[in-house]
């Protein structure tokens, strides 16, 4: 008789949360091992699974992008996190955004509530004892504790690459001068036509994840908040801004942020123009008090359902927290602005991972281990969550005895997992998801966007034959408990 199989998950952030869901609606128990609040972090504010701790997007959510088609393959794969992100969604033009407290407050609840899932309080220093019959997933984020990261370490050998990540201020909407701020979507765009990733989730085998009325549809005026500058104004804000004093940084001699999440003033040094091309950019917007493009404009995007909160896009920053408030309300609109969480900088922790991990998320030296989540190599709310749910369904199968199957590269929860496993491991840095990564098609036809809605329904009807293979390799047997 073998023994009875179960798996242990350290990190109740997103990758662990959604792996919890996956293994346990399979049946197989889970301890969900998560340190707060016995052990705070510097950047989390709550107890909460699956906090979001950065922004409150989980960006774009139609086809035609990278990450749309993440997270639609994540829906036909019964994700929680998508789930519960569209129960709690708030109003943000053509991206999935979400009341970041309704949403981790679900979450915890759905893995409370699942009778196979025991979530426990307790910091743990080193990595858990593992065998094929009970997988560990190590999924402790970007602020995995120094104890812990020391024993991975100590495993994996060589130097862990690290990543500096800045995170936007938040202000309260009722100080927003709305006589200067302008309701509206970058080109009039919405969540309505098409391209939606809404189709009909494919059958998973797992149990439906808790649903609830989604909130938060374009009403027509548009989603975002926008403070338009004029050039005058704008220079301003520049000289103010690249010149003001930042936070100190510990290794600060050695800082390495992540492209995809620049501190704005990082930006700014780069070039004047910089920011006028990047998050303050005007272009698909019209100022009504002029009926014109402005030279540059701040876009603050709700943060949570009762619209008492916005957070500026883009707007992560590193600056001392008198010098944001000085700066920031020298921006058309927030002059009176009242911060309701100031943006700070907090270091990443992440592993090589093509010299550590296989594309099944299993630590190569060490397989019945999984790696997943930001610590992982990946990179974004969305991508972290993947990670958790293909390590979920790996270290189950693993847990049973089945072959642990990696989707195929076509699609893009396969391309992610097979980039992290085999990309220059002299050169790596971590990695959203993108069409750049995903084989190109046969016979590429039409233009820029018809190759990418083709990439996007190649890589859904390859997973559904991944998953309907998955199922036959997977039927009950004698073996299984």
């Amino acid at each position: 008789m073998p023994p009875p199989c179960s798996v242990t998950i350290v990190g109740a952030g997103l990758a662990g949360s959604e792996a919890a869901w996956q293994i346990a609606s399979l049946g197989i128990p889970v301890r969900l091992l998560e340190m707060r609040p016995v052990r705070a972090t510097a950047v989390h504010k709550t107890a909460d699974c699956a906090e979001l701790v950065c922004s409150n997007s989980f960006r774009g959510d139609k086809l035609d992008n990278a990450v749309g088609l993440l997270k639609e393959e994540m829906r036909r794969l019964g994700s929680l996190i998508l789930k519960t992100a569209e129960a709690c969604r708030v109003p943000a033009g053509a991206a999935l955004a979400v009341d970041r407290d309704r949403f981790s407050q679900a979450v915890t609840a759905a893995l409370q509530a699942h009778p196979l899932i025991t979530l426990v309080r307790d910091e743990v220093t080193t990595i858990p004892e593992s065998h094929d019959r009970a997988p560990v997933i190590l999924a402790t984020g970007p602020l995995t504790s120094d104890a812990l990261a020391a024993d991975l370490l100590r495993l994996v050998g060589g130097e862990h690459l690290y990543f500096y990540d800045a995170i936007s201020p938040i202000v309260l909407a009722d100080s927003i001068d709305r006589s200067k701020a302008f309701r509206a979507s970058r080109w009039d765009r919405s969540l309505r036509g098409a391209g939606a990733g809404t189709g009909t989730p494919g059958p998973s085998g797992n149990a439906a994840a808790p649903s609830g009325p989604a909130c938060g549809a374009d009403d027509g005026q548009g989603d975002y908040l926008n403070c338009p500058m004029t050039r005058d104004q704008y220079e301003r804000f520049y000289d103010a801004l690249t010149h003001a004093e930042s936070a100190t940084v510990h290794d600060f001699d050695r800082e390495k942020f992540f492209e995809g999440c620049l501190p704005i003033e990082v930006m700014a040094h780069r070039g004047v123009d910089t920011l006028r091309f990047g998050p303050m950019k005007p272009v698909g917007l019209v100022d009504p008090a002029t009926g014109r493009e402005p030279y540059a404009a701040v876009q603050l995007r709700q943060d949570n359902l009762a619209a008492d909160h916005f957070s500026l896009v883009g707007f992560q920053t590193q600056l001392k927290w008198g010098e944001q408030a000085r700066v920031l309300r020298m921006i058309p609109g927030l002059e009176q602005a009242e911060f309701v969480r100031y943006g700070m900088v907090h270091r990443n922790t992440y592993v090589n991972g093509p010299r550590v991990l296989a594309d099944t998320w299993q630590v190569r030296v060490r397989p019945s281990l999984f790696l997943a989540g930001q610590m992982s190599g990946v990179e974004g709310y969305v991508e972290s969550a993947a990670s958790g749910l293909l390590a979920g369904l790996h270290a189950a199968a693993l847990a049973v005895g089945d072959p642990v199957l990696s989707p195929p590269r076509t699609t893009a929860i396969g391309a992610l997992a097979f980039y992290v496993s085999h990309a220059d491991p002299t050169r790596y840095d971590p990695t959203n998801i993108t069409f750049g990564i995903m084989p190109p098609l046969d016979r590429p036809r039409g233009g820029k966007a018809q190759r990418k809605l083709a990439l996007s329904a190649r890589a859904l009807a390859d997973l559904e034959q991944w998953l309907a293979g998955r199922r036959r390799t997977t039927a009950p047997s004698a073996s299984h408990p």
